[in-house]
Formats: C-alpha cells, structure tokens, sequence
C-alpha cells in the first residue's frame, strides 16, 4: 500500500490520452494481454457505455485507471456491470491503486442501483 495519497476521480476529457499510455504501459509485458485493452476503452467511451470510467492520481499525476460498463445478462436480469479494463502503471502496482480504483467504482456503482458486477478480462 502507498503511502502517498490516492485521489480517485472520474475521468475528464484531459484524461483520454493519459489514460491510453497508463493502459498501454500496465498491458504492455503481460503475456496473457492481447495488447488491444486501450482500444476496449476507446469503443466504449464512443459508444457512451462507459457507467463509470475513473482515473486514480498519485500527486497530480494520473497512475491508474477503471472502466465499468453494462453487463447483459443471459436470464434478462438488469443492472449488472462489467469491471474492466483495470490499469495501474508498472511503477505504482502493488500500492493499493488497483483496490482503491475497484472498492471506488463498486461503491458508486451501487449508489447507481447496481445488483452486480462482474470482472471482464483476465483475473
């Protein structure tokens, strides 16, 4: 866990690119990463479906970010929610962003009447 202050945020408009890099660079040595995770966010964004895509700053600097979208579930239950992409820069992983960025969006999400929510990806 870092020590230095988390600042969880929704996205702002500023954020598109940085996001890309953040995305890129915590996919970019996984072996099991089709590489192609940056361009999920992307088609979401411009399909309006992200419920919530929120960046996490360490010092003014963005270092991670989540995205959740809706989920379709097979027996037509709604309010479900995909978790993912889940990006954290190399250099900050394993200081609590990933869990403060989830423990974040699955507290909005609920205020948002979610019933739940589901991780997309690889675990």
């Amino acid at each position: 866990m870092t020590t230095q202050k988390i600042v969880i945020r929704d996205e702002t408009k500023a954020d598109v690119g940085v996001i890309t890099e953040v995305t890129v660079a915590a996919f970019a040595t996984m072996e099991i990463s089709s590489h192609t995770e940056q361009f999920i966010i992307e088609a979401l964004r411009s399909a309006r479906a992200l419920t919530l895509s929120l960046v996490a700053e360490v010092d003014g600097r963005v270092v991670g970010h989540i995205a959740f979208s809706p989920a379709a579930i097979s027996d037509g239950t709604k309010n479900w929610y995909g978790l993912g992409p889940l990006s954290v820069l190399p250099e900050y992983q394993r200081r609590g962003i990933g869990k403060a960025l989830i423990q974040e969006g699955l507290s909005r999400l609920k205020k948002l009447g979610a019933k739940g929510c589901c991780l997309v990806g690889h675990p």
